[in-house]
């Protein structure tokens, strides 16, 4: 424990603490998505490299988005933030408004405009708006929460415009994905929990929460997310599968049955798994095994021990940037650094929750694990962002300017951090301008009491010596 404290003690441990725990899961993850896609790629496509080249290349995009956050200070985040939220909300829109049109009049394209479900296509670039929504509204909640301050106090600060904007994000996002628009709600409890909110604050959002997902559940049966009217609604299906499961071998027609397969592949894999690539659930007995229900899978392959890894990378990862929240000086950077790290870690327990059965299913993917090239991208920016932010802890700051890197280093990798600021020292006292030749001292640089002075016997009237 002593040498434990010893490295968390020097003053770049939260920086390579998060290079080494974001790498390794990206790496896990490249060989997990392989694993998972490369049997049914080369029986459908016969190149069994598809899916993980694809995959790699959106990693080697995240890698440079990466490298592009990492070398940006605190005031370009804050700038673009706005901005940032204003692009995301536009294309949520475009992408609810296409969906509404297929919907009410079939209407599938304008242009190179195309919408399904909770993918929008541009021409041939696909993109998923929500996972831009959640890094833009990481950084513009955090300018607004840094910029009221000790304001937070009164709710009319909060109203004005945090819970519009969030609401309006809510709706649009929630619509179409609950499980996304959860990882937001936990986004925001981060960046009001860092900022010091009361706790009356927090039980009023708790039920409104509530209510909001209540009717989102409701809306489902209007055709919201994958819904369509005069169907089962299925999200009230899921809530019903979790709160009372049915008897497992009654559910290959139910809602129930990718739960049921993913709790198979965890028991087929034991402790020690069946081996990497080994898995036989993941051929067609269990949907979405590359993407949502991608940890049956590596359960299954590596097992209880290969879980416990992934877990322990993940909470490394937590306590990396909360470590980071709580060392900055500046709020910004403390508040981001809070709501990028609950919405990573935040959504990563909300995909293990529903695989292993603690949570109802919700169909959001597992951070730098499941297949998906806009969540990569994504999540690899906002670990740049929590790299910049690392790198500017006060102690790593100085340590850094102590002894700076090589030129080349700071320009191919990262520029040197802008020192803390420094205590301010108190004014120096106004300039009376020069001593009086009376109140000069003797030659023996000793100063002489005033009624101690002979030669200074007040003569005259009051008026006088007023004058």
């Amino acid at each position: 424990m002593a040498a434990l404290r010893g490295l968390l003690a020097r003053p770049l441990a939260s920086y390579y603490l998060l290079i080494s725990s974001a790498s390794l899961l990206l790496v896990i993850g490249l060989t997990m998505v392989f694993s998972a896609t490369s049997v049914m790629n080369y029986a459908e496509q016969g190149n069994a490299f598809a899916d993980l080249t694809q995959q790699a290349i959106f990693a080697v995009i995240g890698v440079v988005a990466f490298w592009v956050c990492q070398r940006l200070p605190a005031s370009t985040y804050r700038s673009v933030a706005r901005v940032a939220l204003g692009i995301a909300v536009g294309l949520l829109l475009v992408l609810n408004l296409l969906l509404a049109l297929n919907s009410f009049f079939g209407v599938q394209q304008i242009g190179p405009l195309k919408a399904k479900l909770l993918w929008l296509f541009v021409g041939g670039i696909q993109l998923q708006p929500s996972e831009l929504a959640k890094f833009a509204l990481v950084l513009w909640g955090a300018d607004v929460l840094a910029r009221k301050g000790v304001r937070l106090g009164w709710w009319k600060e909060l109203a004005t415009p945090l819970f519009p904007v969030v609401g309006l994000l809510f709706v649009l996002v929630g619509y179409n994905d609950v499980g996304t628009m959860l990882c937001l709600l936990a986004l925001v409890v981060g960046l009001l929990w860092a900022a010091g909110v009361r706790a009356k604050v927090f039980a009023v959002l708790s039920v409104i929460g509530l209510v909001g997902i209540g009717l989102l559940v409701a809306a489902a049966s209007l055709g919201a997310g994958s819904g369509a009217k005069g169907q089962e609604n299925y999200r009230l299906a899921r809530l019903t599968v979790f709160i009372n499961p049915p008897d497992p071998a009654k559910c290959f027609e139910t809602w129930c049955y990718q739960p049921v397969q993913a709790r198979n592949a965890i028991e087929h894999g034991g402790w020690f798994g069946v081996g990497l690539g080994k898995s036989s659930l993941k051929f067609g007995w269990l949907p979405e095994a590359h993407n949502d229900f991608i940890f049956a899978v590596l359960a299954e392959e590596l097992g209880v021990v290969g879980c416990v890894v992934l877990i322990t990378l993940f909470a490394v990862l937590g306590y990396t940037g909360l470590r980071i929240a709580r060392r900055v000086e500046d709020p910004f950077r403390r508040l981001a650094a809070a709501g990028a790290t609950t919405w990573l870690i935040g959504q990563a327990i909300i995909n293990i929750g529903g695989v292993i059965g603690l949570m109802p299913m919700t169909g959001v993917p597992l951070p730098f694990i499941s297949d998906g090239g806009s969540a990569l991208v994504v999540t690899l920016a906002a670990i740049g962002m929590l790299a910049s932010f690392a790198r500017a802890e006060p102690d790593a700051a100085r340590a850094l300017h102590a002894r700076p890197p090589a030129r080349w280093v700071r320009l191919l990798w990262a520029p040197l951090p802008p020192l803390p600021g420094r205590r301010r020292r108190p004014a120096p006292p106004p300039d009376r301008g020069s001593v009086p030749r009376s109140r000069a001292r003797r030659e023996d640089d000793q100063a002489a009491s005033r009624d101690a002075r002979p030669d200074r016997a007040r003569g005259g009237t009051a008026s006088e010596r007023r004058r």
